[in-house]
């Protein structure tokens, strides 16, 4: 596809030279003498690439104001800066306001060309980056037999018919965002924007700015999180995060189904859906006074809670050979075969959840490639701490200072236990796996003060 390119220079005859020499490389190319002509130009449509004076007809630096405001609208467009008239605190300038290039005048059609071939790389790497990354995040599934997960994904499926605001709460790792992405899949809203705003990271003190936009004093217009999620899915993450004040104004938002953008008079319709997720326990922040809760109450019209994976451990095998395959998938290399009834995966008690789990086989799939590396249990016990596994905080040296007698007990409680939650809580499959009578078993289960498993 042909790219696009806007030159802007108040000197008409170096306007046409630039023109002419990109067009004659077969870009398609637009103009502007000023700083308005080029905001006109930009707000009708985006160029691919920017060429920019520094000096236009307002002053010596308006280039640089230009830039700005480019960069404002959107910070992916390369600018490409030109002047006669450089210094070296005019080019920092320029590069720490986000230029791809500052050349100086006189330059060679060759060098022109060449910056502007190379931002357009730039930016198609980006967006190639960008539209893996969003691969990546749409190709994941929802993966899990166990009773609360088959009533997430039911909860999912009812959900994507609706309009409904939701609240997913759970554990960090748990698949919050992705259960948010699932829904949004399958609603009627899927071939719009589904935006995510982490209120934990946004800076305290743009909220307003980041949410609602802002009409700047230079003319342009910048968009929040509200107006491009615009007809889609505006998932907001940690909402607990966000302070006492921006929450009024969001609840205002949801009340009135419009907003006015931070310096604005024009009133904006809101028709987005609304997620909210938090791995805090929100009503505990709503008694504590950190939340507000007709905020609250809004948001949390249909809640979600997503366990955190210790408490699934059934699901383990089915997620460990989801994601050997995928991350084989998506990265071309071959898929490993893991131990699913590896100890290991089921004492650990896995405080990332799914997504530790997720990154653990990645890591175990890259280092597998390693002809020396290839006992995979091993490289599992080597990337899970010890001292984090369940049942087993203590170090072997304090457990040789036990008496045989409560040594054997604490090895035979962390081993049944972990024992059961391979077979998913069933006596009978365990009792035959380790070799023993089921009412054996259950007289075992029963001295050791095992109660059951999740």
């Amino acid at each position: 596809m042909t790219k696009e390119i806007l030159v802007i220079d108040d000197n008409s005859d170096i306007r046409s030279l630039i023109s002419e020499i990109l067009k004659e490389k077969n870009f398609i190319v637009r103009e502007a003498a000023n700083f308005d002509q080029a905001l006109f130009e930009i707000n009708k449509k985006l160029p691919d690439v920017a060429v920019v004076d520094v000096k236009l007809d307002k002053g010596d630096n308006d280039g640089i104001d230009l830039l700005a405001a480019i960069k404002k609208i959107d910070e992916d467009v390369p600018v490409i800066m030109i002047s006669g008239h450089a210094n070296v605190q005019m080019a920092v300038d320029s590069l720490k306001l986000g230029a791809f290039e500052f050349i100086q005048k006189p330059f060679t059609p060759e060098r022109l060309v060449n910056f502007v071939k190379r931002a357009i790389e730039n930016i198609d790497l980006k967006k190639d980056k960008r539209a893996l990354e969003n691969k990546l995040f749409y190709s994941y599934e929802i993966i899990g037999e166990s009773s609360s997960m088959e009533k997430v994904k039911n909860l999912i499926t009812k959900l994507s018919r609706t309009e409904s605001r939701i609240f997913i709460s759970g554990p960090a790792g748990s698949g919050k965002e992705l259960v948010g992405r699932q829904i949004h899949k399958q609603s009627l809203r899927s071939n719009n924007p589904f935006v995510v705003v982490n209120g934990a990271l946004l800076d305290p003190e743009k909220y307003e700015l980041e949410l609602f936009g802002a009409e700047n004093q230079n003319g342009t217009t910048s968009y929040g999180f509200f107006e491009k999620a615009k007809n889609g899915t505006l998932l907001i993450d940690e909402v607990t995060e966000i302070p006492l004040a921006t929450q009024a104004k969001i609840l205002r938002v949801l009340i009135d189904q419009k907003f006015r953008r931070v310096n604005g008079s024009k009133e904006i319709n809101v028709n987005v859906r609304i997620i909210s997720t938090s791995s805090k326990n929100i009503r505990e922040e709503v008694d504590k006074g950190n939340f507000r809760e007709d905020l609250y109450h809004r948001l949390n019209v249909v809640p979600i809670f997503l366990p955190a994976l210790k408490d699934r451990s059934e699901d383990i095998p089915s997620l460990l050979n989801y994601f050997s395959k995928k991350i084989a998938e998506l990265n071309g290399i071959n898929e490993i075969k893991l131990d699913t009834n590896f100890d290991m995966y089921y004492k650990y008690d896995w405080p990332g959840n799914v997504r530790e789990l997720r990154n653990l086989v990645e890591r175990i799939s890259i280092l597998s490639l390693n002809e020396n590396k290839t006992n995979l249990n091993q490289l599992v016990m080597d990337a899970i701490s010890t001292k984090n596994t369940e049942g087993n905080t203590e170090s072997y040296d304090n457990v040789l200072s036990y008496p045989l007698k409560e040594a054997r007990e604490k090895f035979e409680k962390n081993y049944l236990t972990s024992q059961l939650k391979k077979h998913k809580g069933n006596i009978s499959k365990t009792a035959e796996f380790i070799g023993m009578e089921r009412s054996a078993l259950h007289r075992k289960l029963k001295t050791l003060g095992v109660k059951g498993v999740n």
